[in-house]
């Protein structure tokens, strides 16, 4: 298995128990960005995804795309996931983008999250989404 498609593996099916291996699919100087964090190292990003499970119940990846250039790699995502707390919104669907560069040895060295934390996230949660949709509509054309 090439290690796009090891990586996708681990995606689709990530769960708690595999927080701790993390360091056998990026690498111990790894950076990860997406639209709340900016991490560097192997802890930091295991603790950005020990926070997911925290805050989440039932997240989950689906890969619908993926594009692989030598070592740039691009996964297009769907991110589901019932955010604690707010049982009675069910299940939310995020849309995204991963950009990934692996090193030599197939490990993420660089991992970059692209997707509207206003429209994914932010819209969905109760006084907040209200307030989100209005300045969307007050700056929308």
């Amino acid at each position: 298995m090439d290690a796009l498609q090891r990586i996708v593996v681990l995606f689709e099916s990530f769960g708690p128990q595999d927080v701790p291996r993390l360091g056998t699919y990026y690498r111990e100087d790894a950076a990860f960005k997406d639209p709340l964090h900016a991490v560097r190292g192997i802890d930091a990003i295991r603790a950005v995804y020990q926070h997911m499970f925290d805050a989440m119940d039932a997240p989950r990846f689906v890969v619908t795309h993926r594009f692989a250039n030598g070592p740039d790699c691009v996964l297009v995502w769907e991110f589901s996931f019932v955010l604690r707390g707010y049982p009675r919104k069910g299940t939310l669907t995020m849309h995204g983008v991963s950009h990934l560069l692996l090193d030599a040895d197939g490990r993420i060295a660089v991992h970059r999250d692209y997707w509207d934390a206003a429209e994914e996230v932010y819209e969905k949660i109760p006084v907040l989404g209200a307030l989100m949709r209005w300045l969307k509509r007050r700056a929308g054309a």
